[in-house]
């Protein structure tokens, strides 16, 4: 495969980058961080309506771009180098990934034009599995129906931007197996807690669902697997974001060892030096290939999505710890302090590195992908 963007593709991410070099600079992630919402609405309607990013991958019909998952990873790159706050993962990624899997015409039609307008914020309230296979163990919310129609009683944790999300579509056990339930995230018999995690850049919370009324998505029984292929391309998603990150911290790397002086000369000139930040150039622009690659996947070639989103999850997440700490150790004292960016990086670098299964979990996986495509 020769991979390689378009013209009409980098001009994409030169727009995206300079919307948050404008919106997103390190004062406006840390006074975000500070706030209830973790976000700025008015921005985010900007991202969303205005320059259309939120309904790229969306279809047409639902009020989309009608684009692929190359141009969402483009975006999601440049938001990972700008840490940007926002309901981009959550709403743009698992939700409207979420409705489009299941295949609800009617559900698509009500919500996705709202999702892709940035209208409407919507998120997946799953509970935490073993490498983000679906696992129905994990599950400890229940659905019952009775004449009025479905509701849900449970509790879902680490549900990403769930405290704001104006959408839930929570996943939920019925007597036919996981299914999927929207629900209206100020409805009553919905409780939502912030959670004290360590990036406060992207929020999670807990959900706690009480008789809460529900609409199904999809087929009852039936979400197993679109919820696998979900999570593979939120996999890819993340992994795209993992790379605009350590892109970002090694920029910084290189950046100080230009300027920082020992011994009458920059610390950039001596060997140790360039030898850890040829390592750390090595070990992002492999990561980036394997992000590239995942991308391309899921636009033209699903069926190889599973083997492609665990490459993905066992490298880039990796790549952006490795980096983000490195990136510290060159700063020296200065990299400690709270106040460096370089500390924004870090944490975000831990939190994303378990969102959906660990970098071990994911080479375990393709392990058993690879030997099971030598048996055939």
């Amino acid at each position: 495969m020769n991979f390689a963007f378009t013209d009409e593709q980098n001009e994409l991410r030169r727009m995206v980058h300079d919307f948050l070099d404008e919106t997103s600079p390190e004062t406006e992630v840390r006074r975000l961080a500070e706030t209830s919402l973790g976000y700025d609405p008015d921005v985010w309607l900007r991202f969303a309506g205005e320059l259309g990013l939120a309904g790229l991958a969306i279809p047409e019909e639902y009020g989309g771009a009608g684009y692929g998952f190359v141009e969402l990873g483009i975006v999601l790159e440049e938001a990972g180098r700008a840490l940007f706050g926002a309901p981009l993962l959550s709403s743009v990624v698992l939700a409207a990934s979420t409705l489009l899997a299941l295949g609800d015409k009617s559900a698509n039609a009500d919500y996705l034009p709202a999702i892709a307008a940035g209208t409407t914020t919507a998120t997946l309230a799953f509970a935490p599995p073993s490498a983000r296979l679906v696992d129905t163990d994990a599950v400890r919310v229940d659905a019952t129906r009775d004449a009025r129609g479905w509701t849900l009683t449970g509790t879902t944790s680490y549900v990403l931007d769930g405290h704001t999300a104006d959408l839930l579509l929570v996943v939920a056990r019925t007597g036919a197996g996981l299914s999927v339930f929207a629900v209206d995230g100020a409805a009553p018999g919905v409780a939502r807690t912030p959670q004290q995690t360590v990036d406060q850049t992207r929020r999670q919370a807990t959900i706690v669902l009480d008789a809460a009324a529900a609409r199904l998505v999809g087929e009852e029984g039936e979400a197993c697997a679109a919820l696998a292929g979900v999570f593979d391309l939120a996999t890819v998603a993340l992994g795209a974001e993992q790379v605009g990150g350590a892109a970002r911290v090694l920029e910084q790397a290189v950046e100080y060892a230009k300027i920082r002086v020992q011994f009458g000369r920059p610390i950039g000139s001596f060997q140790s030096i360039k030898h850890k930040l040829a390592d750390l150039h090595l070990t992002v622009e492999s990561a980036r290939s394997a992000a590239y690659h995942a991308l391309w996947v899921a636009a033209e070639s699903p069926d190889e999505l599973p083997e492609a989103a665990s490459l993905v999850g066992g490298c880039c997440g990796d790549a952006f710890v490795t980096t983000a700490r490195e990136n510290i150790q060159v700063h020296g004292g200065i990299g400690f302090t709270w106040e460096h960016p370089a500390h924004l990086y870090f944490k975000r670098a831990h939190s994303s590195r378990l969102l959906f299964g660990t970098p071990a979990q994911h080479r375990q996986r393709l392990a058993g992908l690879v030997l099971a495509a030598s048996t055939d």
